[in-house]
């Protein structure tokens, strides 16, 4: 089971999470994404081009008001070395270092700041 977890991707932890909340019966509360460690991991990595409150600092993009899903995407997309966007040659290398459960908690940080 261990083995099986650790090959699902972040986007499909989410998934998981969200669709186990999403039944009739009474679920566990279930964390996306570890807040705290996703917040150390925004402070060391995104703050400098994004800002301290995730909502763009000039040319960089806003990340506050997405979904954790289209965190996700665009930051796996990243991760793969898919190129989009003017900041990719910047964004690419970043994303590189991040693990499924890193992108999970940057994306569930990021959507706890609109809360």
């Amino acid at each position: 089971m261990t083995r099986m977890l650790c090959s699902l991707t972040a986007l499909g932890l989410f998934a998981l999470t969200s669709l186990a909340s999403a039944t009739d019966t009474p679920q566990p509360a279930v964390a996306l994404g570890d807040v705290e460690h996703g917040q150390a991991l925004y402070k060391k990595e995104c703050r400098a081009c994004h800002g301290p409150t995730a909502k763009g600092v000039s040319s960089y993009p806003k990340l506050r008001g997405h979904t954790v899903e289209y965190l996700v995407d665009k930051l796996e997309r990243y991760r793969k070395g898919e190129k989009f966007g003017p900041n990719t040659p910047l964004m690419a290398p970043k994303a590189k270092k991040l693990s499924d459960e890193d992108i999970l908690n940057l994306s569930t940080f990021i959507t706890s700041l609109d809360s």
